[in-house]
């Protein structure tokens, strides 16, 4: 598996500053990578006992044997990049599951910063450093690369779509940041306490001061102003041609998921 470098946050401290309320059933943060995974495991921290959260690893099929018993026995909070499959649709069984999706145009650009960083170790270190060009390499986070990393249509196939129309609750990355940005409105307070139920979490009166602990960039390591490039730049908006290419690889896709 990769090897992702991010330097520690405090947030284990940051969460004694508030009260919590013990977790009654399991809670698992579910994601496709690259989609905010850690801006919200980091939010939904703030309002869970250390003591009951599983932060051994991010939970993955590779790796999931050695981390099932984090969905098993007494209730945790848990997260990870997990796809479908009879083991995880076994194990996720009673948990609360959410699934946290992002804009798959937007996603190409992520993932192609993120690859592009020191942050990601894996073995395609022969393709930083400029040696590549931008748009050949954005072609290769649609069509994967042989033997080194997956398509596109292989990630969205196997950690979304087979999820759809299960237990799993799907939310969107864009509104989640939407409402962090406006927070102070009434639909911010009715989506983060809609979020938090279905995890089995009151929403206390203080949910504001937890997410903006939570949220903090400066907390997640792999926030795009943390990467740590190597003087290759990501445009900020998907090329035309590639928004192509998305559509015409995963047909339907943008629109399954409500993205229009």
């Amino acid at each position: 598996m990769p090897i992702v470098l991010a330097d520690p946050d405090n947030l284990d401290e940051k969460n004694a500053d508030f009260a919590q309320v013990p977790l009654k059933k399991h809670f698992f943060l579910n994601s496709v990578p690259k989609s905010g995974s850690h801006l919200m495991k980091n939010i939904v921290r703030m309002f869970v006992p250390v003591e009951q959260q599983y932060s051994a690893d991010f939970i993955q099929y590779p790796n999931l044997n050695q981390h099932a018993k984090a969905l098993q026995g007494d209730p945790t909070l848990s997260w990870g990049h997990l796809l479908f499959g009879e083991g995880p649709a076994i194990l996720l069984k009673d948990v609360n599951h959410l699934l946290l999706v992002r804009d798959p145009y937007s996603w190409v650009l992520a993932r192609a910063r993120f690859f592009l960083s020191d942050n990601f170790q894996a073995n395609i270190d022969h393709l930083k450093g400029g040696r590549v060009e931008i748009h050949d390499y954005l072609n290769m986070m649609i069509f994967g690369a042989h033997n080194r990393f997956p398509t596109m249509q292989e990630i969205y196939h196997n950690n979304v779509v087979a999820w759809l129309g299960t237990s799993a609750r799907i939310v969107k990355y864009e509104d989640v940041v939407h409402h962090l940005k406006n927070i102070d409105k009434p639909e911010a307070e009715a989506f983060f306490g809609e979020l938090l139920a279905f995890g089995g979490i009151d929403m206390p009166s203080d949910w504001k001061e937890r997410i903006a602990v939570g949220s903090d960039r400066k907390q997640s390591g792999t926030a795009r102003e943390n990467l740590k490039l190597q003087g290759q730049e990501v445009p900020s908006e998907l090329p035309e041609t590639q928004k192509i290419l998305v559509d015409h690889t995963n047909p339907g896709l943008r629109e399954l998921l409500g993205y229009r």
